[in-house]
């Protein structure tokens, strides 16, 4: 396991005109449950669909029509919360949570306030090697998604698609851990990353999968250690929520412009108002949306159509016994198995299919060499390329079988960078490829001396020079790799010139 004696990073501290503020940030993720289908109905949660084509009755909201839980998306729920460490609760409840809005057909929205299914727990963030921040997890809840509203297709009318609604949504509450916008997206990363290992929830920030609404506040230094000591929250300021992020570029420069926004407040004496707000990536910053509700403004009563969710402990037990290994076990074990640096850890274990990629390259070879060319050679052509990892021409096994003509010295580092721009364009056999195409490295040190002698006698002024200074051999070892088409052994041409150098 990772070794988890980090330090705390320190708060983000933000100058302002008058004096030194600190930033305090909670985070209500909102993630779409990885299911065929919706929370309370057999309609279809698939993205892309003919607008308002993948609605049920009940998730249009006809007369009579009553929920009925998907068992499948409690399980997720439950998978999610023991991923994260959190607390199980056996017994929950769902409310009715009340409001209008032209694409919420019911007048409500079906959530868990009093009674959620996952209770704490806490995700750690990573901020460099030895730096990490605990955040702690509040609750995860389940909910309903809403449709939306389509205003762009006519100026005159808006449109509304249901397809969304009545889709399963965790939503998974921190405490106010967080201390700066670098965190907040760190953290977001981090419960992705969790949860695509799961399964739970595939992360398409872009297909609004995963959003989070962020609650920025600032206070004095010293004012967040006074809360923890006391749970006193007003020593943290009053908050403004900036709603519906799906960036985590766009949730830093929201944190960072709301931050000043405040600062800027308090210091002419003013007082901020709680609110909810949205963020103009266009103009860069923050405006009001709508004054902040609190529970009371949604009239939550317990949901008269849905009986208290009861799960047994057995049956979470088996879910738990099922879970894979999870991105800080992979990165530990990554490590110490393959002796990878924490930086190359994390790189290769950021995605489930670079990890699986990358153990399927090293098994039985230097995990170091299969490191660098998965991150460097591959990695590097697929970001230049604007491809994932799922897109590779190169399977594991051609890679692999490149690693193997470097360690049997049949090609050189040179050679085989050719050669795996052959294999990533074209395709095939590495070794196929060597042989036919003459790509075998030379040996043969006979060979080797000969070309050697052949540079030596043509250019006697610069053997002068390079017997005066030994630097300049690599002229010589530069000339005997270019005359034998880089097939040369690079230690052999090297020792041979040396030799013949008398250095």
């Amino acid at each position: 396991m990772l070794d988890l004696t980090f330090e705390t990073p320190k708060p983000k501290v933000i100058q302002g005109a008058k004096s030194d503020w600190e930033l305090v940030i909670g985070l209500e993720v909102h993630a779409q449950v990885s299911s065929n289908a919706k929370l309370f109905s057999g309609a279809s949660t698939a993205f892309g669909a003919e607008p308002n084509s993948n609605v049920a009755f009940v998730d249009a909201a006809m007369p009579g029509m009553l929920p009925v839980i998907n068992e499948f998306c409690v399980a997720q729920a439950v998978r999610t919360g023991l991923g994260l460490k959190a607390a199980i609760n056996l017994v929950s409840a769902f409310d009715r949570k009340n409001y209008f809005y032209p694409d919420l057909p019911q007048g409500y929205q079906i959530s868990q306030l009093y009674h959620p299914i996952v209770g704490e727990g806490e995700v750690i963030v990573e901020m460099g090697p030895g730096v990490a921040r605990r955040v702690r997890i509040e609750r995860i809840h389940l909910e309903q998604d809403a449709g939306k509203s389509i205003h762009d297709m006519d100026p005159n009318m808006s449109f509304v698609d249901l397809n969304r609604t009545g889709v399963a949504l965790m939503e998974i509450v921190s405490r106010p851990d967080i201390r700066g916008p670098e965190e907040a997206a760190s953290y977001v990363a981090k419960l992705r990353q969790i949860m695509q290992y799961l399964g739970t929830c595939d992360g398409n920030m872009q297909n609004g999968n995963l959003r989070a609404d962020v609650n920025v506040s600032v206070c004095r230094p010293g004012d967040y250690e006074r809360y923890q000591e006391t749970g006193d929250h007003s020593v943290l300021g009053t908050r403004c929520e900036i709603k519906n992020m799906n960036s985590m570029r766009f949730i830093q420069a929201a944190i960072d412009y709301e931050a000043r926004r405040q600062i800027g407040i308090l210091e002419d004496g003013g007082s901020v108002t709680q609110e909810t707000r949205l963020y103009d990536p266009d103009k860069g910053e923050t405006r009001p949306m709508r004054s902040k509700e609190e529970a009371h403004d949604y009239r939550y009563f317990p949901d008269p159509d849905l009986l208290p969710l009861e799960i047994e402990q057995a049956w979470v037990d088996e879910i738990a016994a099922s879970l894979p290994e999870l991105p800080d076990q992979k990165k530990a074990r990554f490590m110490e198995d393959f002796g990878l640096t924490d930086y190359d850890a994390s790189v290769l274990t950021a995605e489930t299919e670079a990890a699986a990629y990358f153990e399927a390259v090293a098994e039985g070879r230097d995990g170091k060499a299969a490191a660098n060319w998965v991150i460097n050679e591959l990695f590097g052509r697929l970001k230049k390329e604007d491809h994932s990892i799922a897109e590779t021409p190169v399977t594991p096994a051609q890679l692999g079988a490149i690693l193997d003509l470097i360690a049997k010295g049949d090609i050189s580092g040179k050679i085989a960078k050719d050669l795996f721009e052959i294999v990533y364009t074209d395709g095939g056999d590495p070794a196929e490829i060597v042989a036919a195409r003459g790509m075998k490295q030379v040996t043969d040190t006979g060979a080797i001396e000969a070309a050697v002698d052949e540079i030596i006698a043509a250019n006697p002024a610069q053997v002068e020079k390079a017997k005066v200074n030994p630097k300049l051999a690599g002229w010589f070892v530069g000339q005997v790799m270019k005359a034998t088409g880089g097939k040369a052994n690079p230690k052999a041409v090297n020792e041979i010139v040396a030799a013949k150098l008398g250095h």
